[in-house]
């Protein structure tokens, strides 16, 4: 993992002619409203500052535009509309070539290679009708093998810039590999960019693993396996490789675990006899606490961001709805109130939402309501739709769609909140149970 590392920690620094320049932006983008117009954006190629950068010039400027493209948020203006170039990062560009071309945004940018292996990439953002720069110039000080991670920040920072919105794109996705026919699929952890690059297996697949889920560090993924014949829990390093069980007793079968939000503790469901309930497990001692004691089966809890409630799916009252308790134990109410059952449910990290699988009359739906049940939304309907997991920013869902047939396989899918803007998310084979980590470190 030590080429996905920034060496030296990003650097905001004012650039050669951008100190003045104060004014508001003219571009304005409402995230929250109904549909939206997406922003014209050209995104010509970095300038090569050295022999060596030559190559990453052009191939960073084609992720930053990927990224802001996949928000249904920008339009790209593809290279073969440009009428004009640009040749000096430190000038001020000529906006006529660009407005001509109904460019709304401007990206420039240069990068330059150094002695081990050092990248530095540095850009600027323009508001091509009011022709003033959108905040300052930013430059970031990395490796040539991070230039991918690079390529990230800087979308995150023309993303934010225009929306206001926290980005999204220096992240990752832990899911379940899956090859082989449906009848005999083979199964094994792996982490990846949140776009598919970088592609990393952590595990073999010698045995049924399920429900990958980072820990906020995002260094560090607990999972189910099935290598003993029971579910069982195990924590595992992304970097070293090292892992563990994290409960001693072999009889009792554990599954769904998700972290707290400060990384100290874990929630998960537990079977124990005929009763399955949810449990904390205190990470430094592994010490069990029993949060949950009801003739249902109550599982996939997930922690509120502030860690003072847990929501979960129980079948308690005749059929598979959500419950919300507080994090310690104690009454839990029903907040689903639409029909139907419920299940994987997941509380967005900006607290205001919870996301979830719905099963209605033979469809499959990821939704999302407020956190009291209020204003639920269905984003998806398919075959099978499962298991959502947000975007660091609360925007988008990830989730797993499978196919009917015998010939059904699963792909991780990609929707925002509107609903409208699914993708799929290209991975080498089937995948399924994706979990998006938080913003990288």
């Amino acid at each position: 993992m030590n080429h996905l590392k920034i060496i030296l920690s990003a650097m905001l620094v004012m650039l050669a002619g951008l100190a003045s320049a104060q004014e508001r932006p003219t571009i304005e983008i409402d995230i929250d409203g109904g549909v939206i117009e997406p922003i014209p954006v050209a995104v010509p190629d970095f300038i090569p500052e050295t022999p060596g950068a030559r190559r990453l010039a052009g191939d960073i400027a084609q992720v930053i535009m990927a990224d802001l493209a996949s928000t249904g948020l920008f339009r790209e203006i593809p290279g073969t509309a440009f009428i004009g170039s640009v040749t000096n990062f430190n000038a001020q560009p000529v906006f006529s070539d660009w407005s001509v071309v109904n460019a709304q945004a401007l990206v420039t940018g240069s990068v330059s290679t150094g002695a081990g292996g050092r990248l530095v990439v540095k850009f600027r953002l323009f508001d091509v009708f009011a022709q003033t720069p959108i905040g300052d110039g930013v430059q970031y000080v990395g490796t040539q093998e991070s230039w991918r991670r690079m390529a990230h920040k800087v979308a995150d920072t023309i993303y934010s810039r225009i929306t206001g919105e926290a980005g999204y794109f220096d992240s990752r996705i832990a899911f379940v590999s899956e090859t082989g026919p449906k009848n005999d699929r083979r199964k094994r952890l792996a982490v990846m960019d949140y776009d598919g690059a970088n592609l990393q297996y952590l595990t073999d697949d010698n045995s049924i693993v399920l429900a990958p889920r980072f820990a906020p560090n995002t260094r560090e993924v607990i999972y189910t396996s099935y290598e003993s014949g029971l579910p069982q829990v195990f924590l595992l390093n992304v970097e070293s490789g090292q892992r563990s069980q994290l409960l001693d007793d072999a009889t009792n079968m554990a599954t769904a675990p998700r972290f707290s939000p400060d990384g100290t503790k874990v929630v998960m469901s537990i079977i124990e006899g005929s009763n399955t309930d949810i449990y904390e497990v205190d990470l430094s001692t592994r010490t069990r606490t029993r949060l949950t004691n009801s003739g249902g089966i109550d599982t996939t809890p997930s922690y509120s961001p502030d860690g003072s409630q847990i929501v979960f799916a129980s079948d308690r009252g005749g059929s598979q709805q959500l419950y919300v308790m507080p994090a310690g134990g104690g009454e839990a109410r029903r907040i689903s109130r639409e029909g139907g059952s419920y299940g994987t449910p997941v509380w967005s990290p900006r607290g205001d939402m919870i996301a979830f699988t719905k099963i209605r009359r033979g469809r499959f739906h990821i939704g999302v309501m407020r956190v009291d049940g209020s204003r639920e939304n269905l984003l998806t309907a398919s075959f099978i739709d499962e298991a959502p997991t947000w975007s660091p920013n609360g925007r988008v869902l990830m989730f797993f769609r499978e196919t009917a047939g015998a010939s059904g396989a699963p792909q991780i899918y990609s929707v925002d909140l509107t609903g409208r803007n699914l993708r799929r998310v290209d991975t080498p084979s089937f995948a399924s149970d994706p979990d998006w980590s938080g913003v990288l470190r």
